[in-house]
């Protein structure tokens, strides 16, 4: 098994309604994106899937987070913006467009600062 990995950052403001905290307030973050893909099968090149191809797919995704009140954005509208449900959302939206097939996304980190994420993965 193979595992590939990815990592981009965005930059976005939340809240997070009913915490009861300073997080409460709207404030932003620098969230930097970790995606672990996986598989076994390589191509004739010896690659599972050009990194270039993985980045790509990956920031599309954070394109809809970037400078956003991640509030605003319908997925959130009905949940929290916390990092955990920032990482579901990432995590859904990109392994909706992976084409190939033979590799798979694992998992997907979201950290909002230097010493703390959230990881989603299937």
């Amino acid at each position: 098994m193979f595992t590939l990995y990815v990592k981009d950052v965005f930059s976005a403001a939340h809240r997070l309604e009913n915490y009861h905290g300073k997080c409460e307030e709207l404030h932003g973050h620098n969230f930097f994106v970790e995606a672990f893909f996986s598989g076994e099968t390589l191509d004739s090149d010896g690659m599972l899937v050009d990194f270039k191809v993985l980045k790509q797919y990956v920031r599309n995704i954070l394109n809809i987070l970037d400078h956003k009140f991640i509030n605003e954005i319908p997925f959130f509208r009905e949940r929290a913006s916390s990092s955990e449900y920032i990482a579901i959302f990432i995590f859904q939206e990109l392994k909706s467009v992976i084409k190939e097939k033979n590799v798979s996304l694992r998992e997907v980190k979201v950290w909002e600062s230097e010493n703390a994420y959230a990881a989603y993965g299937e």
